[in-house]
């Protein structure tokens, strides 16, 4: 049975993620440091949960990036869909003299204004809900940012809506890379994105829209990135 203190070893001396899903190992050349004569498996790719790299040469790095299947949107639509339902079946009730629902009387509520105005509302509110589990089931916005020293290449792929934009798959070759650059907006609404400058001034934003990430979080993956891919980091 192979050492697993010596993995964890190791895996910190490489600045490998250590917070891995699975690990394969095969059998290599390498000396066990503590029984002398006994082979000691090599470590040959680490899938983590953030992103998958190989451990002794760290030649591929890939990101996954999230979409629209975000916490919050699941919880947005979900309240949507069940206070547009629910307003859509008090107007129902104040026009059709019914109490759909249980708790309302429908005799209490007249049709014109109140419950042509909660129909309205209804009527939106589904509508708004709709368009959210559509973006959730299509994972728009959703891909991965994949960088591969050994094809020498990078890949941006992002999931869009149905039709010529579906897949979004971007691929241009490492030597294009320049910088990696931090664009920080405070205020109201900020604005904290990662973008990848390549050759003529082109610049592909790396980091997820809508739920800007945390400064703290943005500087760890620019760092992180930019030491990989051996070029310099701006916006600091």
């Amino acid at each position: 049975m192979p050492n697993y203190t010596i993995f964890e070893s190791v895996l910190e001396s490489r600045h490998v993620y250590r917070n891995a899903s699975y690990v394969n190992l095969r059998s290599s050349n390498h000396v066990d440091p503590v029984l002398p004569g006994r082979a000691l498996p090599s470590l040959r790719f680490i899938r983590s949960k953030k992103c998958m790299v190989n451990s002794f040469d760290s030649s591929v790095r890939r990101d996954p990036i999230v979409g629209s299947r975000r916490s919050s949107n699941y919880c947005w639509a979900l309240i949507l869909s069940i206070g547009g339902l629910g307003f859509l079946l008090v107007s129902l009730s104040s026009r059709l003299g019914i109490n759909l629902l249980p708790m309302i009387s429908a005799q209490e509520i007249t049709f014109l204004p109140q419950g042509l105005v909660m129909g309205f509302y209804g009527t939106m509110g589904l509508l708004l809900s709709l368009y959210l589990w559509l973006t959730i089931l299509w994972d728009v916005g959703g891909g991965f940012n994949e960088f591969d020293k050994q094809k020498g290449r990078i890949r941006i792929f992002r999931w869009g809506f149905p039709g010529k934009n579906r897949r979004i798959d971007l691929t241009s070759p490492l030597t294009d890379v320049e910088a990696i650059r931090m664009d920080i907006q405070e205020g109201v609404n900020p604005k904290r994105t990662l973008y990848v400058r390549l050759k003529g001034r082109r610049e592909v934003p790396l980091t997820r829209i809508g739920q800007p990430l945390t400064l703290a979080e943005l500087e760890r993956q620019g760092a992180e990135l930019a030491g990989f891919l051996q070029v310099p980091l701006e916006g600091l």
